[in-house]
């Protein structure tokens, strides 16, 4: 079997929630996600790969600055010494001019070693130490590259959207159909979204409009494994269904929002042939992002719960949110600076807020015309506006009627 690494979505310069590392001169969250490359690197020369299929987005935004360029470009060359290396161009590498470079571009221009850069919708076989396999790319699609510019004049968005789908369905039609014709292991990378993907983080971060392909058109027997990047939340589109090959999404490395704090963030780890597709996911060890929740409304001793809250919970190396549930009076007791400080001594690598939603008092509403209103009928509703049962609103009433009669007489 064909040792296979995929995966995707490394989005290097992501630097929300971090800080400038002194040694390095690079954001910590940086040093996060260059992290998660090298512990991924060192499971593939540890089990002797074959073959890495990179799925698209390795920078947060299409112009990376030269650091963030050369760090990559030391882990693509690593992996370049254990394998042949496929570079899949996805929507966060394409550049906003459709004949600028892409930014992996250089891999080819300057004819790296066994680094292939993928930006064309193409089937090549690549020979790995354990044998042949074909490999069809189909990068993130743009109307540039996929339709012809004088047969969509006058056309509306939603028209485009409409056209782009169309041809990106041929294209991958055909690759399948070329794909088939090949005895050899054959796998499909694409950076899209196909219909019925759960979506995780990556709306946050989009750059250029999103097109869905239809499941069926992915999820075709010519292939025998299908590496998807653009998604972060990892998934098996084909999870359970017979005869069909596995769709798999590896997800992103590192989290990039409190909104993946749940989500097991790695790799995939796949032994191909003809016919057969055994993987696994590899999870890393991402940066953990842990939100406390703490309650204190009506309490008397508010700041005590929440520091009770911060002291039961392992907070080292995370990145970490406070969310109070409060009220108008407790909300006084709390203060943040106090919070802060219970919370770095449990040593996170950072705090990212304190927020706190605050229950307010609301006002009844009287009426259009308030002052039409006796004094009765005016402290009537005030009684109910603080939830009085009928019988004490009665009885309060009763009682203030003689102070109403005695004001009037004054």
């Amino acid at each position: 079997m064909i040792r296979v690494l995929h995966f995707a979505d490394i989005h290097i310069g992501m630097e929300n929630y971090g800080h400038l590392d002194p040694k390095s001169g690079v954001n910590t969250r940086v040093l996060d996600f260059l992290a998660r490359l090298d512990e991924m690197i060192g499971f593939a020369r540890e089990h002797d790969v074959d073959l890495a299929v990179f799925a698209g987005d390795a920078f947060k935004n299409r112009t990376p600055n030269p650091t963030l360029q050369r760090e990559f470009a030391h882990r693509i060359l690593d992996l370049a010494a254990l394998c042949p290396v496929v570079l899949l161009v996805g929507n966060h590498d394409l550049p906003a001019n459709a004949i600028r470079a892409s930014s992996v571009e250089i891999y080819d221009t300057l004819a790296v070693p066994n680094v292939h850069v993928a930006q064309t919708f193409d089937l090549q076989s690549i020979q790995t130490k354990r044998g042949p396999v074909q490999i069809a790319t189909a990068p993130y699609p743009i109307r540039a590259s996929v339709l012809n510019a004088d047969e969509t004049q006058g056309m509306t968005i939603g028209q485009l959207d409409e056209q782009l789908r169309g041809a990106l369905i041929t294209l991958l039609r055909d690759l399948a159909l070329r794909a088939a014709q090949s005895n050899v292991p054959r796998l499909l990378t694409g950076h899209f979204t196909v219909s019925g993907a759960a979506f995780g983080s990556e709306r946050n971060v989009m750059v250029g409009r999103d097109i869905e392909v239809p499941y069926g058109e992915i999820a075709d027997p010519a292939w025998d494994y299908v590496a998807m990047g653009h998604i972060h939340k990892h998934q098996n589109l084909t999870q359970g269904r017979a005869g069909l090959p596995p769709v798999v999404y590896s997800g992103s490395m590192e989290r990039i929002d409190f909104g993946e704090s749940a989500d097991s963030k790695g790799f995939c780890w796949v032994e191909l042939e003809r016919g057969h597709a055994a993987w696994q996911f590899v999870q890393v060890h991402s940066r953990p992002f842990i939100s406390l929740h703490c309650d204190v409304r009506g309490l008397t001793r508010p700041l005590d719960a929440v520091i009770e809250t911060i002291e039961a919970h392992h907070l080292e190396d995370s990145i970490v949110r406070m969310l109070i549930h409060t009220d108008g009076e407790t909300e006084m007791q709390l203060d943040d600076r106090t919070i802060t400080e219970h919370l770095n001594r449990r040593k996170p690598s950072y705090v990212a807020a304190i927020h706190k939603e605050v229950d307010r008092a609301t006002r009844t509403r009287l009426g259009a015309n308030p002052e039409s209103l006796t004094d009765a009928e005016l402290l009537e509703r005030y009684f109910s506006s603080k939830q009085f049962s009928p019988e004490q609103i009665q009885t309060l009433l009763d009682y203030a009627q003689p102070i109403f009669e005695s004001n009037l007489h004054v």
